[in-house]
């Protein structure tokens, strides 16, 4: 029995170890060192490597058991990339249409409200008519007293522009006739 009992003891400790590990998949080097120390007991305690072949069986299981939840897990993941991936361009394409519908029911308020502040000139009243009227004389006198300052600034560009050619007539009649005395006083 006291044999039987520090197997026992290591069982348990395995077990709890196992249990007592976080549920986030482990390092490398933690699997490799908990698949090496389970891998050398059984159920039953003994080493691995005092059984004899036959009893290997229940370890060869297990460890093809792990693999293939490994395969499922690493599949699942890619499945799950793969569906989130399509669900977002899912997703994205619905946001779009949805983007779409509510750009033309903009369109379609904005032209409305447009038909409804557009009044028809016969529904007008006398004061929005003699306002309207008055707004329109006030901008063409404003225009109009543009248009002059612009006419009376043009008028003096040309007066100026008129004095600047008089002016560069009479300094090429004087170059000229400067000319003329240095080549009679050079000979």
């Amino acid at each position: 029995m006291s044999s039987y009992y520090p197997r026992t003891k290591d069982l348990t400790r395995t077990r709890k170890s196992l249990t007592e590990s976080p549920p986030s998949s482990p390092s490398p080097t933690d699997k490799n060192y908990r698949h090496d120390r389970l891998s050398r007991y059984d159920s039953s305690g003994e080493s691995a490597t005092d059984k004899p072949m036959g009893r290997t069986s229940s370890y060869t299981r297990r460890e093809t058991r792990l693999a293939a939840l490994n395969r499922q897990e690493q599949d699942s993941t890619a499945k799950d990339y793969k569906k989130m991936y399509a669900e977002a361009l899912h997703e994205n394409e619905r946001l779009k249409s949805r983007l779409h519908d509510s750009k033309q029911e903009l369109v379609k308020i904005r032209s409305q409200l447009e038909k409804v502040t557009q009044v028809p000139p016969q529904q007008k009243t006398r004061h929005e008519r003699i306002s309207e009227r008055s707004t329109v004389l006030e901008s063409e006198k404003r225009e109009k007293q543009a248009l002059e300052k612009r006419v009376s600034d043009m008028e003096d560009e040309i007066k100026i522009l008129t004095e600047l050619k008089s002016d560069n007539q009479r300094l090429k009649d004087e170059n000229g006739a400067l000319i003329r005395v240095i080549s009679k006083l050079s000979k």
